[in-house]
């Protein structure tokens, strides 16, 4: 098991090898929760966890995942699971048949844990969960429970969303893996929507080889890939990771040294100059398609919800069809400059950090998703690293963006430059 700051994550191979008597890991783990989840908060509340989850592991499926528990994030469908987005909506509107991704990782054996607390609607609003690492600061969101059950060592798995950056930034604060892949390759059926030409179901673990295990269980046409040559990585200069904060831009500098030390070739290239101009964009394609969505709860329930995210829905309800029609096709743009780039100074991956620094101290706020934003903006596939910690114990992450529909070339990759950053500080 992997030790992070006296925190102890745990590999799916450690829970199987560990838990091969399931029904004695699974009292094990529910005391461990009644010590630990008062702290950090990552679940949503269960009455009865321990006796369905005893009464589940006596017909689990044989599979890569046979008894492995899986965190959920809370906009997921999950059957016999009310779901209630980290909102007060009434849980019978927001009900609907089992997400695929869930039912895929239950074709493989995997056991639901519960679920994990997600912020109202995936977007801004925080729910209660503290970072593990440093109860005082926030874990991100708006997949805060996935990132700190994975950190916390609850389970090895868990699954979140990401339509700004909401698994790369609670990766990074939280000293976790996060996969983002490609948009679309991982179904979204079953999980409300915040933004569907933006949303993407992503994954946390403890490690890389962990995140291609499940990688290749959910997303469409997975193919094994076996590099021939190290990645050329790429920095995108400019006003880009100038949004990052001074302690931010120190950490990620001292990564790129260490890599460029170890004879990892590293270059650097002017990009995302309209940093800007991109972020408004998305922020407008978010609000616009959000409001829609909204469309049958808002009406009835705005009382319930919280300023954050009526204030979004309000935005969007004042934005034109005509005026989203014109700006969705800037995905593809930024994608396609994107990939001319790389192709242009032949370069394999990107590197930048996976947030604008560590985890801001407070419950208020989930920090500031720039960092990932062009890259979910274009639907690349991303990765965040553990790269390390600072002296006040708080976790960093590299953030990795390969080419469209290169994952299977992004985690192999990845498992090298993990190695390559273990022992950063």
């Amino acid at each position: 098991m992997t030790e992070v700051t006296g925190l102890r994550q745990i590999t799916i191979l450690d829970w199987q090898e560990n838990a091969r008597d399931l029904p004695a890991a699974v009292r094990q783990l529910e005391q461990r929760l009644e010590v630990e989840e008062p702290r950090i908060q990552a679940l949503v509340p269960e009455p009865h966890r321990s006796e369905r989850l005893l009464s589940e592991c006596a017909n689990l499926p044989l599979g890569p995942l046979r008894g492995v528990p899986i965190g959920v994030k809370d906009i997921f469908q999950v059957e016999g699971l009310p779901t209630r987005a980290g909102s007060r909506l009434p849980a019978d509107e927001l009900g609907g048949p089992e997400a695929d991704s869930v039912q895929a990782l239950r074709r493989a054996g995997g056991l639901v844990l519960g679920k994990t607390i997600s912020t109202e609607f995936a977007y801004f609003a925080p729910g209660p969960t503290r970072n593990p690492h440093d109860p005082r600061h926030t874990p991100g969101g708006s997949s805060s429970g996935s990132a700190a059950a994975v950190a916390a060592g609850y389970c090895p798995l868990a699954l979140g969303t990401q339509t700004i950056g909401s698994i790369s930034r609670p990766a990074s604060y939280c000293g976790v893996v996060g996969y983002k892949p490609t948009y679309g390759r991982i179904s979204t059926a079953g999980v409300i929507p915040l933004s569907p030409s933006l949303d993407h179901v992503g994954t946390f673990t403890a490690s890389v080889p962990d995140a291609a295990i499940v990688a290749a269980l959910l997303c469409a046409g997975w193919k094994e890939a076996k590099p021939d040559h190290r990645p050329v990585l790429a920095i995108p200069s400019g006003p880009f990771l100038e949004r990052a904060t001074d302690t931010g831009r120190r950490h990620f500098e001292v990564v790129c040294e260490a890599l460029a030390a170890a004879a990892w070739e590293v270059r650097e290239i002017q990009t995302f100059p309209d940093i800007d101009d991109i972020q408004a964009r998305h922020q407008l394609i978010l609000a616009g398609e959000a409001a829609t969505v909204h469309e049958k709860w808002y009406p009835r329930f705005q009382d319930l919800y919280h300023p954050k995210t009526r204030q979004l829905v309000e935005r969007g309800r004042e934005i034109s069809s005509a005026t989203l029609a014109e700006t969705l096709p800037s995905c593809e743009r930024l994608r396609e400059e994107l990939l001319q780039s790389m192709s242009q100074h032949q370069i394999d991956l990107w590197i930048s950090p996976a947030a604008t620094g560590p985890a801001p101290e407070g419950l208020d706020s989930t920090g500031d998703p720039i960092m990932s934003l062009p890259w979910t903006h274009a639907g690349l596939p991303t990765l965040s690293l553990p790269s390390g910690t600072l002296d006040s114990g708080l976790p960093m992450g590299l953030q990795i963006a390969a080419g469209w529909g290169r994952d299977e070339f992004l985690l192999n990759w990845a498992t090298d430059l993990e190695a390559a950053l273990a022992g950063l500080s």
